[in-house]
């Protein structure tokens, strides 16, 4: 069997808050937000079985283990750290790690990104994904754009972008079911159903006095959600942003003329506070307000 390796992030987050004895400290140090950090200690307090901290409110402290696994780690981060390799005078480039909704990557990311990385080509820009209403911790990222309702406590939260909701159909599904003439008619149809886009909202909105749909296909991706229709499966809710190419293309049709103005969610950046010290992240938050502040 081979071994496992305890993992080298961990180890520098380790001693980097033992040498320092604040998270915090160590946090900055790293270039990673506070929440990332107390991830990684976890992440190795995990593989040696043992507490490395003493967590008590106050300033931490290692424990017995911890003390005496500091040593250990210190001589192999050294042994690292000395090995002479080629570039290494070479400056390391600012990094940001955005973490991103995969409709919002695809549908409003991407097609604008180009613009903050030309204007600072020296800013390395990691994009990961996450699942709206679902990866809710920040863990290792500088920066997040959520999908919800914006109420995420200890962090900075700045809206981004919100569109009203409306419902959508595709012609084929339309003419299968006998057409759509009033919200009332929406009772022969299959709604589609995603925690993103409740429908209870819409209805209050529409005059229709009913409750949430239970039943029918439900798909916790927005992007997923307009492909469910563009292939005949039902009716859902959608915005302005995801549903324009197939609007314009005909695969979709937007029902009536009835449109959620506040919707329950929206998108929001959202971050530690201590995220913007550094400088390209909070170049990073400026160019994104900006850049949506008229989407």
């Amino acid at each position: 069997m081979p071994k496992r390796f305890p993992p080298v992030h961990a180890l520098a987050a380790f001693e980097a808050a033992a040498r320092s004895g604040s998270f915090a400290v160590a946090a900055n140090q790293l270039c990673i937000t506070p929440s990332a950090l107390s991830h990684r200690i976890r992440l190795l307090e995990e593989f040696v079985g043992d507490r490395l901290f003493i967590r008590d409110g106050r300033a931490p402290t290692l424990t017995a283990f911890g003390r005496s696994y500091l040593d250990v780690v210190c001589v192999a981060l050294r042994t690292l750290t000395d090995f002479p390799l080629p570039n290494k005078s070479s400056p390391a480039q600012p990094r940001i790690k955005l973490t991103v909704p995969p409709t919002f990557a695809r549908c409003l990311l991407m097609p604008r990104l180009a613009s903050f990385t030309a204007a600072h080509p020296d800013i390395v820009v990691d994009v990961f994904l996450s699942v709206p209403l679902y990866d809710l911790a920040l863990s290792e990222s500088d920066l997040e754009v959520r999908f919800g309702a914006g109420k995420y406590p200890d962090l900075e939260t700045v809206k981004l972008l919100e569109e009203p909701a409306f419902p959508v159909a595709s012609p084929a599904y339309l003419e299968r079911i006998g057409g759509i003439a009033s919200p009332a008619d929406l009772s022969k149809a299959t709604l589609l159903r995603s925690a993103l886009e409740p429908w209870k909202p819409w209805f209050d909105e529409a005059g229709l006095d009913w409750q949430e749909p239970t039943t029918g296909l439900r798909v916790d991706d927005l992007g997923l959600l307009l492909e469910a229709v563009r292939h005949g499966h039902g009716i859902c809710l959608t915005r302005q942003h995801f549903a324009q190419p197939l609007i314009a293309s005909g695969e979709v049709v937007e029902l009536f003329d009835i449109r959620l103005a506040t919707p329950p969610h929206a998108y929001y950046v959202v971050y530690e506070p201590s995220a913007r010290a550094r400088p390209e992240v909070q170049l990073f938050i400026d160019w994104l307000l900006a850049a949506y502040a008229t989407a």
